[in-house]
């Protein structure tokens, strides 16, 4: 709080729990901007690498029309030593130095290029908010809304009930309070790689019994529009400037596993590291080589602490 006289300084001179948070931030600082964001959850996982939960997808924001945004972005380690993490610009239609490179690389037709484009590939990821139902590892979490990350795989999932593939299946929307369903997650290691194929929709329900209650929920959700604002993609020039660093600065010492915070979605390795298109505005174009259509990729690492 802010103090506007010597009286109320007086009287909150005890009061230093804002004081010791702000110590707390200094003397352990993060290294995943998004981890410190408490409106994110992330499923809770044990030593083998298997976890449970249970989440209810929901709707539009107020004032937005659909229920997520898709995010594009890169993660791989350059010659150098160094990471690039970054947004990518195509996820706002635009160039992007990475896209355009692995382009290049695709199309020369040389078999180790392609395998750096390979790596350097976008990951796509979707940001929803979800209700949180059953979390026996975190139950403080349980009934409470948050913004929840996740990739291809569970999409996929979400479409399936949206779009079934058989007759005798009605087309169900996960996203709606009243006729949606919740998601049972299940999460496990299969071969060193998280996992999601076991999880599945229970039957149709409503999230609560009344509409007040629903309200309430609605009014906890989180906008997702934020996420696409120009401002948290640097510019063009700035990640060419990144890129070229990454693939011909000078070397760094080798990386440890403390200097690297991995951010896991589904079906990443529990413990790997990754290694290493011509466009043109309006409509981006990006190549094979540039699209994640497969889940079972190497990790996507976050921030570092130190670039």
């Amino acid at each position: 709080m802010s103090y506007t006289s010597l009286s109320d300084l007086r009287k909150n001179r005890g009061n230093f729990d804002n004081l010791m948070k702000e110590v707390e931030k200094i003397a352990n600082p993060q290294t995943n901007e998004r981890r410190e964001d408490d409106r994110f959850w992330s499923p809770a996982v044990d030593k083998a690498g298997n976890g449970y939960a249970v989440i209810r997808f929901l709707p539009p924001t107020k004032g937005e029309e659909l229920p997520w945004v898709r995010l594009w972005n890169h993660g791989f380690q350059g010659p150098s030593g160094r990471w690039y993490i970054e947004n990518s610009l195509t996820t706002l239609n635009q160039p992007d130095p990475v896209s355009e490179l692995n382009s290049e690389l695709w199309n020369s037709g040389i078999e180790s290029n392609k395998e750096i484009a390979r790596k350097q590939k976008r990951r796509l990821s979707y940001i929803t908010n979800i209700l949180v139902v059953k979390d026996s590892a975190n139950p403080q979490n349980e009934g409470k809304v948050f913004l929840y990350k996740f990739g291809k795989k569970i999409f996929d999932k979400i479409k399936d009930v949206m779009q079934p593939q058989f007759e005798d299946e009605d087309p169900t929307n996960p996203f709606d309070f009243w006729k949606g369903a919740n998601f049972k997650l299940k999460i496990r290691n299969v071969e060193g790689y998280r996992n999601y194929d076991k999880s599945e929709f229970e039957p149709v329900s409503a999230i609560a019994d009344d509409d007040s209650a629903i309200e309430a929920i609605w009014n906890q959700q989180h906008p997702l529009q934020t996420f696409l604002d120009p401002k948290n993609f640097k510019s063009y020039e700035e990640l060419k400037k990144k890129l070229d660093m990454v693939l011909k600065g000078s070397p760094v010492s080798s990386m440890t596993a403390d200097k690297i915070s991995e951010s896991r979605m589904e079906d990443e390795p529990v413990a790997a590291a990754p290694k290493m298109k011509s466009t043109s505005a309006p409509v981006i174009k990006t190549s094979k080589a540039d699209e994640d259509d497969d889940d079972d990729t190497l990790s996507y690492f976050s921030k570092l602490a130190e670039d």
